[in-house]
């Protein structure tokens, strides 16, 4: 059974990696960029749309509000952009905003940033997955009927090219990213070069629609709220631009430098996909509405769309525009914005196990989280990942307009305490640095990591303001949850290591050494494996040494009994009188016994265990061992001690001699007894 799971394991994950081959998982920039900024980039294939989407609230007419909405966002992020650069070169260690924060503002904050990440990415990766089934379901319906099923499907999948280690799978993806970054720039210029410089006109599909407004004669405190709305739904576009603070570690020398490089890149490409997709959008007329209401809200022809409407994203409209519906750019571009949508999770991928190991060192999380798997990935960091994405999309029935309602709620909370505590760093090394040349640089970083908390502060009033009716409360109340959780796990560990610490005094303390051994080996009948633990249990030279049954079945206990004295075995039998017809308490109460009449001895007890092949052997052996030994590890000062027995159906036993064999030279009981055992038993 092991075998044929370690053979699928290999088969899927691949070979394990060894320790030292650590350093041949470092990425280079060109494959770094594809790995952490997948996200980013991403995003600009929906931010955008969700721009459009809520100003088509009030109807078409608002769609000259969306180039000034754009340009807020653009600035926004880059001014995020030069801030985390900052952060990339005052800490390099991997730790990023959860470092920055718990190092500047202390312990509570930097767990208020962790708890914000945590739920951010599971949320990049269930937005993403969703926004790319949208994309595939424009050309295939079965996707569309079924986007929760396809979407924890491709969540799987992820899942499984990300056990297989960071570097096989930043290769992986490295392509398709690129991929879209060349057909959506590729599209904006051609799109660009159509309109200023051929003169041609350049016509979406929905170009000649109209959207029913639902909120009409709207007040300028309904507008405000309205651009405010649209500007935070844009804000989405900044997802991402964290993950690389996080993973300066898997970059190759020189890492902060490389890892800076790679944000700016990231950045400028975002940005220019980012402001492009929205002219193009605004010129060729392109129409979204609100999935939810699109059938009765958008107008063809001056009916209704109805319920088999299905609505085009944006780029693949713009592809249409610019290339022409059916040819081969167009399937082109719409197949790489599917893929890069897909692929976007995978920031959240190298993203979520890191901090989730740097927090299980600070046991902050279970330690589990804190070790690699076979390929040097955190493979339960990934895993755990991919369960609580596929929980989303489940319960959120994969509708990305409704996952975006919980979106970028934590990943602004993360860069406001983020830029803020790089603030204080600054400001702390300010007070001793005497270096001219090194302060105006330091002076320089804190403007900008000033100047970004204060613009990220403001945007994550807008989020919750104008998104917490809408779902953005769920966030809300996750992250103290997951706050409490972790200060709940960390008092956990720090009192058990507090009871399990050896004081000083009682390193060479002699009182700590039990008196005396009392051992007994649990009996049902004579066979191989009692033969076995008794024998194991002499060998061990306890004080004293017993065998004891519970007699159940009169007849039976008698019978075992006459073996016994057959037999001749040198060990006396007792047997616990059991007249409710139980097994574990009248054991527990024999050992309490033993404890109680000398507190400063130690109880061993021996429980033979068969050794099984099959899994179905497990529900047919050693049940009632599984329940003693659960009961009897609360009892202090008792060692309960399996001694397994092969059976035939154990890989183990295949090609060994049964050390108990008919014909055996001695007895079982014979093997090298000392001369004081009688006295002792």
């Amino acid at each position: 059974m092991s075998k044929v799971t370690d053979l699928t394991k290999r088969l899927l994950v691949g070979r394990a990696l060894r320790s030292t081959q650590l350093h041949e998982q470092l990425l280079p920039k060109r494959i770094a960029l594809p790995v952490f900024a997948s996200d980013a980039l991403s995003s600009v294939a929906y931010a955008p749309q969700e721009i459009l989407v809520i100003l088509s609230l009030a109807g078409v007419s608002f769609y000259h509000f969306s180039p000034w909405i754009a340009i807020a966002v653009v600035v926004v992020m880059l001014v995020v952009v030069a801030s985390y650069r900052q952060n990339v070169h005052a800490y390099p260690s991997g730790g990023g905003d959860y470092e920055v924060a718990t190092v500047n503002l202390g312990g509570n904050a930097g767990l208020t940033v962790a708890s914000a990440l945590m739920v951010d990415y599971v949320l990049t990766v269930a937005v993403s997955v969703a926004n790319g089934v949208d994309y595939v379901g424009a050309t295939i319906p079965f996707v569309a009927q079924h986007k929760p099923l396809v979407a924890i499907v491709i969540v799987a999948f992820l899942t499984l090219i990300n056990l297989r280690g960071i570097r096989e799978s930043g290769a992986a993806f490295a392509i398709p990213t690129y991929a879209f970054m060349i057909a959506v720039l590729g599209m904006i210029l051609w799109g660009g070069f159509r309109l200023l410089v051929l003169g041609d006109e350049l016509r979406a599909p929905t170009a000649d629609y109209q959207i029913v407004a639902e909120q009409t004669n709207l007040a300028s405190y309904a507008l405000a709220f309205l651009v405010l709305r649209a500007f935070s739904s844009g804000c989405a576009a900044l997802t991402g631009v964290e993950a690389i603070s996080n993973g300066v570690p898997a970059f190759r020398k020189p890492k902060s430098t490389n890892a800076a490089t790679t944000l700016l890149m990231m950045g400028l490409v975002a940005v220019s996909m980012f402001g492009g997709i929205i002219a193009l959008g605004l010129a060729s007329g392109v129409k979204v509405a609100e999935p939810s209401v699109a059938a009765h809200d958008v107008l063809i022809n001056g009916q209704p769309a109805g319920p088999g409407y299905y609505q085009q994203p944006i780029i693949a409209q713009l592809a249409d525009a610019v290339f022409g519906n059916g040819s081969i750019l167009f399937f082109a571009i719409s197949a790489v914005t599917a893929l890069i949508l897909f692929l976007a999770a995978n920031t959240a991928f190298n993203g979520f196990p890191v901090l989730g190991s740097i927090l299980a060192q600070d046991r902050y999380l279970p330690r589990q989280l804190h070790t690699r798997g076979d390929r040097l990935a955190f493979s339960n960091g990934i895993i755990l990942l991919a369960g609580g994405a596929c929980l989303l999309l489940w319960g959120f029935n994969a509708d990305v307009s409704r996952l975006l309602n919980l979106y970028i709620v934590g990943v602004f909370v993360s860069f406001t305490l983020s830029q803020t505590g790089m603030v204080r760093h600054w400001t702390r090394l300010l007070r001793t640095e005497r270096d001219r040349r090194v302060r105006m640089q330091m002076i320089r970083s804190r403007v900008i990591n000033g100047f970004g908390g204060l613009m990220t502060a403001v945007v994550l009033v807008v989020v919750l303001f104008t998104k917490f009716a809408a779902g953005a409360w769920i966030v809300c109340i996750a992250m103290p949850v997951l706050f409490l959780m972790m200060k709940a796990i960390r008092r956990h560990y720090d009192n058990v290591a507090a009871e399990l610490a050896v004081p000083e005094e009682a390193e060479h303390d002699e009182s700590m050494l039990p008196a005396r051994n009392h051992a007994i080996v649990l009996v049902s009948k004579i066979h191989k494996p009692t033969l076995r633990a008794l024998a194991y249990a002499r060998a061990t030279r306890p004080s004293t040494l017993e065998a004891v049954t519970v007699g159940v079945e009169g007849p039976e206990s008698r019978a075992l009994q006459d073996d016994w004295e057959k037999y001749g075995i040198p060990v006396p039998l007792k047997i616990l009188d059991s007249p409710y017809r139980e097994i574990t308490r009248p054991i527990l109460e024999y050992v309490k016994t033993l404890r109680r009449r000398s507190p400063r001895d130690v109880v061993t007890v021996y429980i033979p265990e068969y050794v099984v092949g099959h899994w179905w052997e497990h529900i047919l052996h050693n049940q009632s061992a599984l329940r003693l030994k659960g009961r009897l590890l609360f009892v202090p000062g008792v060692m309960v001690t399996s001694v397994p027995w092969q059976l035939h159906s154990s890989d183990r036993l295949r090609g060994r001699p049964e050390p108990w064999a008919p014909g055996a030279v001695r007895r079982p009981w014979d093997a090298a007894p000392r001369k004081d055992d009688h006295a002792k038993a």
